[in-house]
């Protein structure tokens, strides 16, 4: 018999569920999905900087422009360099939820508006989690990092992000 769920159901049953499978059983599943799973081993990277209080931070990143790009992310990547990472482009203003399925790495997620200003970040994501990361607001896009890099260099909501995809203040 087949069953189908609403989602609050599904979650409600993923979250009793999962720690009682164990993480050894959900890194396996990540394991053999991220096995079909195609990544870039030499992605273009556009510059991007942050201005903050101490100054402006340069990154080299992955741009997600497409909805493939964007349903793939950072999964299955075992590393990600100093400041590198992944920018989600959503073209307009919209409510975001993301998650981290098979993304076997902490991350940073930094929610950005459209005029460039960080909305809020989202620190040390799960690896392999299934809950859902809200940006709190309508934002243009995400910026995803290595898990802790957003405190360790001081990136606060508000600083500003430039890159082509917001406009110049």
């Amino acid at each position: 018999m087949i069953q189908i769920l609403s989602r609050a159901a599904l979650a409600a049953t993923l979250a009793f569920a999962l720690p009682l499978a164990g993480v050894p059983a959900v890194a396996s599943a990540a394991e053999a999905e991220c096995a079909q799973i195609k990544v870039d081993p030499n992605p273009v990277l556009d510059p991007l900087e942050i201005a903050t209080a101490k100054g402006v931070l340069a990154f080299q990143v992955e741009v997600a422009r497409t909805n493939e790009q964007r349903t793939q992310g950072l999964m299955c990547r075992k590393s990600l360099p100093e400041r590198g990472g992944m920018l989600f482009d959503f073209k307009v203003d919209q409510p975001v939820y993301m998650w981290m399925k098979n993304t076997l790495i902490p991350l940073d997620m930094v929610f950005i508006r459209a005029d460039g200003s960080i909305a809020r970040i989202a620190a040390m994501t799960t690896p392999l989690s299934t809950e859902t990361i809200s940006s709190g607001e309508p934002v243009r896009a995400v910026l995803e990092i290595g898990g802790g890099e957003a405190r360790r260099l001081g990136l606060k909501a508000g600083d500003r992000i430039a890159h082509p995809m917001f406009p110049a203040k």
